[in-house]
């Protein structure tokens, strides 16, 4: 009986060794990891529709992470509030006017930024508008127009800068495409099909560039806090559309804080990741659709019935600060966090 009482002790020793060495051996190899990752401190990183929201929030994190910042963006006068905004807090910046649509435009706004910082380490491309119109209000100019912002947008770029990071063997170039990149979502066809393509041209580039020293990451952010509805536009039941996506775009549990998604995405750049989709409920619809793909489009079906009804195709868009102004107490308190964080990210309710 004694015999086998030490030998229960040592059994009950020798697990609590091993738990502990195999507590040590996770912790080592964390700490290995997070000492492999890449210090973004002194890389110059390019981010365009850096203006306002979440390209604004990833300026902000770039900076705390010690890079250089250029920023770009069509509104010139947004653009010098971010920089002001920018310097502010001690980041080192640059801002530069430019329409991503426009290919000589483009060219000359990163020769400028390679003029000022000499090269540049970090690409993240993520200009883009939003559209919100049933199909039988959106036209082939609505189309059109969408493909050259986050489309065409994403690829002049991303060209433009690939020659010096070939040369060097090194380079990361990020695209922020969308949840709406992955699930085709009633009321933003000409969104999904533009974030559609830039998933494609993002994860194909990657698999091309990555023998050359160059990573590659697709970013997928879900609903975002950022304040962008207001600068979306709105075609059909302008009033109806306008609260349906204010809400759905600021309501905390289905929506993402843009900081949060800031730091989420800057980890993902640094780190090289493949893909990265922000948020849990963009996460979740992204792998069901992936396992049922023939599930999710019924889904969505049942979604747009839910949804404005379409009007004349010959009404115009309207802007989204035009109509939430117009917006009842209801909506408003529904909206609260999409105005702070529109306040802080340089957004037109500020």
């Amino acid at each position: 009986m004694h015999e086998s009482g030490d030998a229960a002790v040592m059994k009950r020793s020798s697990r609590k060794y091993l738990a502990a060495g195999g507590a040590g051996l996770a912790i080592a190899s964390a700490l290995l990891a997070r000492r492999r990752r890449a210090n973004l401190r002194g890389q110059v990183v390019l981010i365009t529709g850096g203006s306002r929201g979440l390209g604004l929030a990833m300026a902000r994190e770039f900076a705390h992470q010690g890079c250089k910042v250029a920023i770009c963006a069509r509104n010139r006068d947004e653009l010098e509030q971010a920089r002001s905004l920018l310097r502010e807090e001690g980041a080192e910046v640059l801002a530069v006017t430019c329409d991503v649509s426009d290919r000589d435009q483009v060219n000359e706004m990163v020769d400028e930024v390679r003029a000022y910082y000499r090269q540049i380490d970090i690409l993240v491309n993520n200009a883009g508008e939003i559209l919100v119109a049933p199909a039988e209000n959106t036209t082939i100019e609505d189309f059109e127009r969408a493909m050259a912002v986050m489309f065409w947008g994403v690829v002049y770029p991303t060209l433009a800068v690939l020659p010096e990071m070939r040369a060097r063997r090194s380079g990361r170039i990020a695209a922020i495409t969308s949840i709406g990149g992955k699930v085709s979502v009633p009321h933003l066809l000409a969104y999904s099909c533009a974030k559609f393509a830039a998933v494609a041209f993002s994860e194909g580039l990657r698999a091309e560039l990555a023998p050359q020293g160059i990573k590659v990451t697709t970013i997928a952010p879900g609903l975002m806090r950022t304040g962008s509805h207001v600068n979306a536009r709105f075609k059909g039941d302008h009033e109806s559309e306008a609260a349906w996506f204010s809400t759905a775009a600021t309501f905390p549990l289905i929506s993402i804080n843009a900081e949060r998604a800031a730091r989420q995405t800057v980890a993902a750049i640094r780190d090289g990741t493949s893909e990265k989709i922000l948020s849990v409920p963009a996460d979740l619809l992204a792998r069901v659709h992936g396992a049922f793909p023939g599930l999710v489009p019924n889904l969505m079906a049942v979604v747009d019935r839910l949804l404005p009804e379409g009007k004349d195709r010959m009404g115009g868009a309207k802007q989204g600060l035009d109509l939430v102004r117009n917006q009842g107490w209801f909506l408003r308190r529904m909206t609260t966090l999409g105005r702070w964080a529109g306040a802080r990210l340089n957004q037109r309710t500020a």
